[in-house]
């Protein structure tokens, strides 16, 4: 039963021009429970998790049933937050009819709150029958990782003016189709502050600069759990990878000397 500090895709679409929110990704119920009661009111079950979780080299290969386990065991950690449930590639892609089963599920047999799509104005069919069918949807703009192939790499997105002007474009018919709130993801702090400026619904930035409404990053960059590859717009909060090394090689000594466990850890 939703209780009245349940956020929600309302709550969060209430918040433009009211006050700068904060986000995180969440794969697993120990982290989201946390995140959750440090008082973060949006988490995403990112596709990332294909990458920070699976040991995949890009997002397009995790299906929707791993997503649907990794959303199910957030929100089983989550009170308050609003979770947003990511869908995979080639999960809404092929019609409408597959984007309200699949988005049907990760509502129904997940228990997420809304879901994430990727891209912009040809999107609007899809977005508009979700939200027709009670499931709010949260748009991402920009840098897309479900489409990297097509647009050769993680690259910066609307520098050049025809650019800038279609994602402009696209985050005004998003918003007028309906999404609570969008990502902008890599592009120019100017064009991140335009968007956000011209359209009546939040964005939350990542690589987008320091005037969006919201922002989010990948919790394991944050936390310095996830080495391989730091993108230059993660701050790092901690260093949990390298302090996590150390306990596993101090544990690993202690069992070699046979100093644990001790007469304290023994009944």
């Amino acid at each position: 039963m939703p209780t009245e500090s349940k956020w929600t895709a309302g709550k969060i679409k209430a918040l433009k021009g009211r006050e700068k929110f904060a986000c995180l990704t969440a794969y697993d119920y120990t982290t989201a429970r946390l995140l959750d009661e440090a008082g973060l009111p949006l988490l995403l079950v990112g596709d990332s998790l294909a990458m920070t979780m699976l040991g995949y080299a890009d997002t397009l290969p995790v299906t929707m049933e791993a997503m649907l386990h990794h959303t199910a065991a957030v929100a089983r950690g989550v009170k308050s937050a609003l979770v947003v449930a990511d869908m995979p590639f080639m999960s809404y892609q092929a019609s409408i009819s597959q984007a309200i089963e699949n988005a049907g599920r990760f509502v129904k047999q997940a228990g997420a709150d809304a879901v994430k799509i990727e891209g912009g104005a040809f999107r609007t069919p899809t977005i508009k029958a979700l939200i027709e069918n009670g499931i709010p949807v949260l748009g991402h703009i920009g840098l897309t990782p479900q489409s990297i192939h097509a647009m050769g790499g993680y690259k910066v997105q609307g520098k050049k003016p025809a650019e800038a002007q279609a994602l402009l474009h696209d985050a005004q018919v998003l918003a007028e189709a309906g999404v609570f709130a969008m990502v902008l993801e890599c592009m120019p702090p100017a064009l991140g502050e335009e968007i956000t400026r011209t359209v009546p619904t939040p964005t939350i930035g990542i690589g987008a600069g320091p005037h969006c409404d919201g922002q989010i990053l990948v919790t394991h960059d944050l936390l310095g759990l996830f080495s391989e590859f730091t993108p230059k717009f993660v701050k790092r909060y901690a260093n949990l990878g390298a302090e996590m090394k150390k306990a596993f090689e101090a544990y690993k000594a202690d069992v070699a000397k046979g100093t644990f466990p001790g007469t304290e850890h023994c009944y």
